[in-house]
């Protein structure tokens, strides 16, 4: 499998760790666009939320129950945005089912 975040997981390529258990990793973004960005992203490849079935959606209830605990890791206690893109035309880049979590500032209430 050539899934970036999969190498990502397996360490094949470096990432800066903010949180992992043994069921998900998140790490800051390369890219950010927010003071904070963070992706979290299942160790399970799932490619997308279209893929997301009655098996597999459990790892997004983790997930959720996790972002509270990141954030305080990450100070946002202001509050913070959590983003999903699905597919090519919702703007998802990397095939491999991930959460945004941007914060740091009062962030634009504008959506595309």
């Amino acid at each position: 499998m050539d899934c970036l975040f999969c190498k990502i997981i397996s360490g094949k390529i470096p990432s800066n760790k903010v949180y992992e258990d043994d069921k998900i990793l998140a790490f800051h973004d390369i890219s950010p666009m927010a003071p904070v960005h963070v992706v979290i992203i299942p160790k399970e490849h799932i490619c997308c939320a279209d893929k997301l079935n009655e098996e597999n959606s459990q790892v997004v209830a983790h997930i959720f129950s996790k972002i509270p605990e990141i954030a305080k890791l990450l100070n946002l206690e202001n509050g913070y945005r959590i983003v999903n893109n699905c597919k090519e035309d919702g703007g998802q880049t990397v095939l491999h089912l991930h959460f945004h979590l941007l914060g740091g500032k009062k962030l634009n209430t504008q959506l595309a």
